[in-house]
């Protein structure tokens, strides 16, 4: 009960509150929980419910970034098609994951993924069919992890609420600065509409008073040819003055111009006014800078390979896995093995081969007591990145019985990959099921053995995502004998 209640202060929201989730529009064969951490994909068996990017959310305030962490936290469905160890197993590795996440650095994913463990083993779990008659190690095992992330949960909800702060500070003291910025532009864009405004007003009224008294002055050299005329004689004689006629006086015209410091000019004989000085306006302010922000949720989504973290493969594994399988190829009995390893600087690295007790024919492998496998990996908190097999007389592709295999492997991670070696062709291939057809695809067909699929849309497709390291070394752990 304390738990339930601590938990409930990380998310300020009741456990017990419905969330809105989304179940993925297919049931799961032999499923595997997902664990993958910001997959857009099926995290943890998951849809993360918001899409929103960190760049979009950094504007929100620290309360609100928090609860949209709590909210791709809480998004769980518990399938009651997947045998509940499954559930126990990924959480283990979801805690392994969220540990690397906080070393890292990463303390957004590391978050989310010690949410959805809570989620998920406090609230979500008891749903399950097998729940009331499952082990009572791992329950017992389950409460004490619990226990453990709660503290971890609630230090990185501190941390993050203070950075979100530091963050949100700088944005709300740019914005105010900008509009600032734009206050000011508005006001020196008005001063100089007002002053342009002035300056036309002065102009009309000085043309007005220079027409006036033009007007005026030609109205009185009127009045005066006027009196000439009515008055042809003078008393001096009998006579008029010898003057010349006068028809017409010109007067220059001139037009009204001010200068920089508007003072009026008279230009004559001009045909136009001269252009208003230019005014430069003062020079708009500079985009807000960006933030500078590390340990981004969506920083995984950007990567070339389509939101997957690298899958680095140590090139001498591929030799070395097919040295302990020669004495099966000679015999056309195929060989499986499984991939662990580590989250590291955002990859995960293939470390280990892990060879399990199995059962082979020419076409299929079978593991058998795969809990020695699990305890192995436990000790040394390895992670399933993937597995590799033979193909002793054919190319290297997916089989029908191949894509049902690694179906399990990707729904609990999306960067999980196949390797398939045929010595006899010299081959070795990396695949994937396609992620936006051949996986779900494959998790919906409910056929068994060896079964035709179509071949358009592809349903696997090369791994893009791994990479191949010289300098790599791997451990080869043979648990067969």
């Amino acid at each position: 009960m304390c738990i339930h209640l601590a938990l409930c202060d990380i998310c300020d929201t009741s456990l017990l509150k419905s969330s809105n989730m989304i179940r993925p529009p297919f049931p799961l064969r032999d499923g595997i929980l997902l664990v993958d951490s910001v997959s857009p994909d099926y995290s943890c068996h998951c849809v993360i419910s918001s899409k929103m990017s960190h760049r979009e959310s950094s504007h929100l305030e620290p309360a609100a970034r928090i609860k949209l962490l709590c909210s791709q936290g809480e998004s769980i469905v518990v399938d009651p098609n997947i045998p509940l160890r499954r559930y126990y197993r990924s959480g283990l590795e979801m805690v392994r994951m969220a540990n690397v996440y906080t070393e890292e650095g990463s303390y957004e994913n590391a978050f989310i993924l010690y949410m959805k463990f809570m989620t998920l083993f406090l609230e979500k779990i008891v749903s399950h069919p097998e729940f009331s008659g499952h082990s009572s190690v791992d329950k017992t095992n389950n409460a004490k992890k619990l226990k453990e992330i709660l503290p971890k949960a609630e230090q990185l909800k501190a941390r993050l609420t203070e950075k979100y702060q530091r963050e949100y500070s700088i944005i709300v003291k740019e914005q105010k600065l900008q509009e600032e910025r734009i206050k000011q532009k508005q006001q020196e864009e008005q001063r100089i509409a007002k002053e342009e405004e002035e300056r036309r007003r002065r102009q009309h009224e000085e043309e007005k008073q220079r027409r006036k008294e033009i007007a005026e002055e030609e109205q009185r050299i009127r009045d005066i040819q006027s009196f000439h005329h009515n008055h042809p004689k003078t008393a001096w004689g009998d006579s008029p003055p010898a003057y010349d006629a006068v028809e017409s006086l010109a007067y220059p015209t001139s037009e009204l111009t001010i200068d920089d410091y508007g003072q009026d000019k008279r230009v004559t004989n001009t045909s136009s006014l001269p252009s208003v000085p230019s005014r430069d306006l003062k020079p708009v302010a500079p985009a807000v800078p960006t933030v500078d922000r590390s340990s981004k949720p969506t920083s995984l989504l950007s990567t070339k390979s389509g939101g997957l973290r690298g899958v680095v493969v140590p090139e001498e594994l591929m030799s070395k896995f097919m040295a302990l399988a020669e004495s099966n190829t000679l015999r056309n009995v195929e060989t499986c093995g499984v991939l662990a390893g580590r989250l590291a600087q955002n990859q995960l690295v293939v470390t280990h081969l892990l060879v399990p007790k199995q059962c082979g024919t020419s076409d299929s492998c079978t593991t058998q007591q795969e809990e020695e496998l699990f305890d192995y990996q436990d000790k040394l908190d390895l992670i399933t990145i993937g597995w590799i097999h033979t193909h002793p007389t054919q190319t290297a592709f997916l089989s029908s019985v191949d894509l049902h295999t690694h179906c399990s492997y990707q729904l609990m991670m999306p960067e999980a990959v196949a390797i398939v070696c045929a010595p006899k062709y010299d081959e070795t291939g990396y695949f994937t099921l396609t992620p936006n057809h051949g996986l779900s695809f494959i998790a919906n067909c409910q056929e068994n053995g060896f079964h035709p699929h179509p071949k358009e849309p592809p349903l696997f497709q090369t791994a893009e995502h791994v990479k191949l390291e010289k300098n790599s070394s791997i451990k080869v752990i043979d648990l067969r004998n």
